[in-house]
């Protein structure tokens, strides 16, 4: 099946849309993250929290079976480096 201009173009805005929102929901994290250190939080429990309450926000969302599923991909992504990034620390 082949896509229309408008189609293409419509996505292509979508997906621009959708990159620029996990720009600014990873700028609001980036924030807490700096506002945590700052209080002495430290990393490790500021990061357990993170992914609690991001874990808690997907199954309420998609549910328990689909998060469970996500999870279980999670190995492989880490040893591809998929969630290695260089922060700078202030």
């Amino acid at each position: 099946m082949t896509s229309t201009v408008t189609e293409t173009v419509k996505r292509s805005t979508e997906d621009r849309q959708i990159a620029e929102k996990k720009r600014l929901a990873l700028s609001f994290l980036t924030e807490a993250w700096d506002s945590a250190a700052a209080e002495g939080v430290d990393p490790e429990i500021f990061s357990h929290a993170a992914l609690f309450m991001a874990l808690a926000e997907l199954i309420e969302i998609y549910g328990e079976e689909a998060v469970a599923g996500l999870a279980s991909s999670l190995p492989a992504k880490i040893r591809a480096f998929e969630f290695s990034v260089q922060r700078s620390v202030q």
